[in-house]
């Protein structure tokens, strides 16, 4: 009897763990489909044009995958008040408002950086001629940030009272908004102007003011969201509030650059191979993209669950939900790894004609790519769920240090070793990709396994 109702009680964790996270799952598939739409896109005028769009963009996802880092503490933050005080409405006011000023703060500075792109990728060691291209698509793209910030409060705020639904369908409106529109102002099409790469990036950032806006009319005319008034007195400072967010979300915020800059530190090292790596890089980090949103999907949902429960105290259900959502994404990771393995040419031909000639040796090293990424799913799946489960515990600025230790002190070095010293090129950096998302979820497991057996004394 006693395993018949632990197997009960975990079977009910998972099924509220599965019903957060599958909205979250699919609004963070229809998120990174803007990028990938745009991609897509791209990779249809040229493979110069590719590799300069895909290099702005991984700038972008660097730049705006920190910002949000900081921003995403107002979900932790909320979730913890819930799990204390279902009625906490003065407070999560407070966190929503807040979280608003942070995402204001922090794109100001990202705007300038973002708009000198060009000249951050020269001092990076990038050809002139490729750096100066990727300004079309980055000039327009940088202006959707700050509405996508304010978008992923609003959606922190549905999702600390564990009602994503209407987050997944204003993403979804998002996408074809995105679809369409790039559509025509890349390719010209309905009378508009061709504006090739530039298009996308303006076509992108007015799929973002739909997030934004969508959510806003939301919160505003729904009922169960009206009681909080969101929006009253948004312009009242806060500095307390400000500082809490920041204190929790600036290493939520370095934590992920680490992750991500690694990531667009191999975009760099791979254009200088070549526009063929960077081409074929660019493929496979979006493919390997679009599958790990439905990881960050089951992390979010972990850190809400395990929030949630920390703030009502009960830290056995914290435990539960934790290791619940840990095993939910290796079992999905698995899966995602098989596929790659066993229909990598399906996957390429989604952003590149397969069998054109010119595209022949792209798709060589794209599918030898692909094999590397599979290698490191369950390791970047664990170490994600990880992190959203410590998240949940208010436990950030130690993943931050392992991140780093395992990001830069491990991949980076090891990939650049490989690739230029042993003469594996692309595959090399790759491999160094793999290392260093094993070590962090490692690291990660041992930091939560060890706050875990105290939340279950």
């Amino acid at each position: 009897m006693p395993t018949r109702l632990s197997t009960r009680i975990v079977l009910r964790e998972a099924r509220a763990s599965l019903a957060l996270g599958w909205p979250l799952v699919l609004t963070n598939i229809a998120q990174v489909a803007l990028i990938a739409t745009d991609l897509v896109y791209v990779g249809r005028i040229g493979k110069d044009e590719l590799a300069a769009t895909a290099m702005a963009a991984s700038l972008y996802q660097a730049v705006m995958l920190f910002s949000m880092g900081i921003v995403s503490a107002s979900m932790l933050l909320m979730a913890k008040t819930l799990g204390r005080d279902p009625q906490a409405v003065d407070d999560i006011r407070r966190t929503v408002r807040q979280g608003l000023w942070s995402a204001l703060l922090v794109s100001l500075p990202a705007w300038l950086l973002l708009w000198n792109c060009d000249r951050v990728f020269i001092l990076l060691g990038q050809e002139p001629a490729l750096a100066a291209r990727s300004t079309a698509f980055m000039h327009g793209l940088q202006w959707g940030l700050l509405p996508f910030l304010g978008y992923v409060v609003l959606r922190s705020f549905l999702a600390a009272m564990q009602r994503p639904l209407w987050t997944m369908l204003v993403a979804a409106l998002a996408a074809l908004f995105n679809a369409a529109a790039g559509w025509c102002l890349i390719y010209g099409h309905l009378g508009f102007p061709a504006l090739g790469p530039a298009g996308a990036g303006l076509a992108t950032a007015g799929a973002m003011l739909v997030l934004f806006s969508g959510l806003v009319t939301v919160v505003s005319l729904d009922r169960r969201f009206r009681l909080y008034r969101l929006f009253q007195d948004l312009w009242r400072p806060d500095l307390q509030r400000l500082a809490e967010i920041w204190r929790l979300g600036l290493p939520i915020g370095l934590a992920q650059a680490f992750e991500t800059s690694i990531f667009y530190a191999s975009a760099m090292m791979m254009g200088l191979i070549g526009a063929t790596a960077l081409a074929a890089h660019a493929i496979v980090a979006q493919i390997g993209g679009f599958t790990f949103m439905a990881a960050i999907g089951l992390s979010q949902a972990a850190s809400v669950r395990v929030g949630r429960a920390s703030g009502a105290g009960d830290g056995s259900a914290a435990r539960l939900a934790g290791w619940t959502a840990y095993g939910l994404t290796v079992s999905y990771m698995l899966t995602v790894a098989v596929v790659m393995l066993t229909a990598p040419k399906l996957l390429i031909g989604v952003f590149i004609d397969t069998e054109a000639a010119i595209n022949r040796d792209v798709v060589v090293l794209a599918s030898t790519l692909l094999i590397c990424a599979a290698l490191f799913q369950l390791g970047d799946g664990i170490q994600v769920a990880c992190l959203g489960m410590l998240r949940g515990l208010h436990d950030t600025s130690v993943p931050m240090v392992l991140t780093a230790i395992g990001y830069w002190g491990i991949g980076m070095p090891l990939g650049a070793s490989l690739a230029f010293y042993w003469g594996l090129g692309g595959v090399g950096i790759w491999l160094g990709l793999a290392s260093g998302l094993s070590a962090v979820a490692l690291l990660t497991t041992w930091r939560w396994a060890r706050l875990s057996a105290r939340l279950g004394r």
